[in-house]
């Protein structure tokens, strides 16, 4: 194996994927951003689940919500569907596994919050399902995923779509999205200074 090629190669993948969603996916980023920072203002709270590496996502994005991104700052109220093991195995096991992210958002999910799931290719039955009972309870619900964007369309009220069809490439703008997501909450809430601009 060529080590090298297959370094530049895949750094290359990344920067057309990283290109491509920026073009495509800065209008409904900045819903996304309006969308939070206004639930989040009326006392509404984030909700986040996926599957596997998305999974991983959704806890890392909660995480930097309640506890900080940038900056020392209020909490912002959050929580990743993705990580009470107690929960998820009683409900795979009692009630079935597409329904663990619907179960807890029926236990914790309020109208008026912000439901995000995230799946590679937006097929994944328990995280469909999970958007639907939000939808049904009045929960915003958002959609970040890869390729066609699968069934998410069915059940979100805002998608952001990675032009990609490469797992690895999609999982990393999620988590940039993600995390741009948090810093420009911070800021939209007048918790954080906007960041000096570049030169300034």
């Amino acid at each position: 194996m060529d080590i090298d090629r297959y370094f530049d190669s895949e750094f290359a993948e990344h920067a057309a994927v990283t290109a491509a969603t920026r073009e495509a996916l800065a209008e409904p980023f900045a819903r996304l951003v309006a969308l939070v920072a206004g639930s989040v203002r009326a006392g509404g709270k984030i909700l986040l689940f996926g599957n596997g590496g998305s999974a991983a996502d959704a806890h890392n994005i909660a995480t930097e919500f309640a506890v900080r991104y940038r900056l020392d700052r209020d909490a912002i109220p959050a929580l990743g569907l993705t990580t009470d093991g107690g929960v998820i195995t009683a409900i795979g096991n009692d009630l079935g596994f597409e329904r663990v992210f619907s179960r807890q958002v029926e236990a914790l999910g309020r109208a008026g919050d912000v439901a995000i799931g995230l799946s590679t290719s937006g097929r994944s039955a328990n995280v469909i399902e999970g958007l639907r009972t939000c939808r049904a309870m009045g929960i915003a619900t958002v959609g970040l995923g890869g390729g066609t964007g699968g069934r998410l369309a069915e059940v979100c009220d805002l998608t952001l779509i990675v032009p990609s069809t490469t797992t690895a490439r999609i999982q990393e703008m999620h988590i940039m999205l993600g995390q741009m997501l948090c810093g420009a909450v911070e800021v939209e809430l007048g918790l954080v200074p906007a960041p000096a601009a570049e030169g300034s």
